[in-house]
């Protein structure tokens, strides 16, 4: 992101930024845009971010970690319950809260529960980013800046900013860079120039095979899909200007029945899916990839305590 011209004499800023919001409210969108590269999966299935992604925007003027937390909903199995405790756990951590309210959708329920939490955090500044304005008309924008503004001063809530944006069109994006950087404290680099994230590199593969397996899947079973990296392991005897990287993963669902779902018949989807996360991973990882995918069931493991902990939640 491109800085504003900056006095000598300003001081360099470093801090994290979160953005929360109800589920599918665009924030890893918007991570990936404010940081110039994708380090957090996206779907236009809800839910689909599990943990908190981290990216690092580098400026002359500043240091800003993003950190995109799953979203916050209504839960309804122990899963749901953790990823509810993590936003909440970000929010307590961070120096400034991003709250992301889609252009193209009245203001709803969870939008209202989430403000009212946000009411309750007194010191820390809050933003509300008004994201996905490309597909919104300007009548339906202004309508919901306004809504916005008001649900702030109903809850009292004193906003920041509020700052329209469009991720996918690039619209004011660097404006929102520009807005958050005073709001963070003053401070070194927090990271070393040139990363972009902290993700383990195991994880980041992970979630570009989920979400290759969360594309084209029936409505009930995004939720049930995880993934864990079992191995990745340069491959032995390959010469140095030809190296291959083995990945080994397991895609995990929960009931027998969504096996055939995932793997399609023949294999097929099974085999799109590795397709398409092999040139994801390949492209993060700048090395030629095998990608070995298999599909097993973990009964219930979305309610199930010990299933939980073994796929890392």
């Amino acid at each position: 992101m491109s800085a504003r011209t900056q006095p000598a004499d300003t001081p360099y800023r470093s801090g994290f930024a979160c953005f929360v919001g109800r589920p599918n409210a665009g924030k890893s969108t918007l991570t990936n845009a404010l940081v110039g590269q994708k380090v957090a999966i996206t779907s236009n299935r809800p839910q689909t971010t599990r943990h908190t992604v981290r990216g690092i925007v580098h400026r002359p003027d500043a240091q800003l970690v993003l950190v995109d937390t799953p979203g916050l909903h209504k839960p309804r199995t122990l899963l749901g319950e953790r990823l509810n405790d993590v936003v909440r756990t970000t929010w307590a951590e961070v120096d400034v809260i991003g709250f992301c309210l889609p252009a193209d959708q009245k203001i709803g329920p969870g939008d209202t529960f989430i403000a009212r939490e946000l009411a309750g955090i007194k010191k820390t500044p809050k933003v509300a980013i008004v994201t996905k304005t490309d597909l919104a008309d300007g009548q339906t924008l202004r309508e919901q800046l306004l809504a916005v503004d008001k649900l702030g001063r109903d809850l009292g809530i004193e906003w920041a900013e509020i700052v329209p944006v469009s991720a996918t069109a690039g619209d004011q994006v660097g404006l929102l860079a520009d807005l958050l950087v005073p709001l963070l404290p003053e401070g070194p680099p927090l990271y070393p120039e040139g990363d972009l994230t902290d993700e383990p590199e195991q994880v980041m593969v992970a979630e570009l095979i989920r979400e290759a397996a969360l594309e084209g899947v029936r409505d009930e079973l995004p939720h049930s899909i995880a993934v864990v990296v079992e191995e990745m392991l340069p491959r032995e005897g390959r010469p140095e200007n030809r190296p291959l990287l083995d990945i080994h993963a397991n895609l995990y669902i929960e009931r027998p029945s969504q096996k055939g779902i995932v793997i399609g018949p023949k294999g097929a989807r099974l085999k799109e899916v590795g397709m398409k996360s092999r040139t994801q991973i390949e492209a993060l990882l700048g090395t030629p990839v095998f990608l070995d995918l298999h599909v097993k069931v973990a009964k219930d493991w979305q309610r199930d305590p010990k299933q939980l902990r073994k796929l890392g939640f």
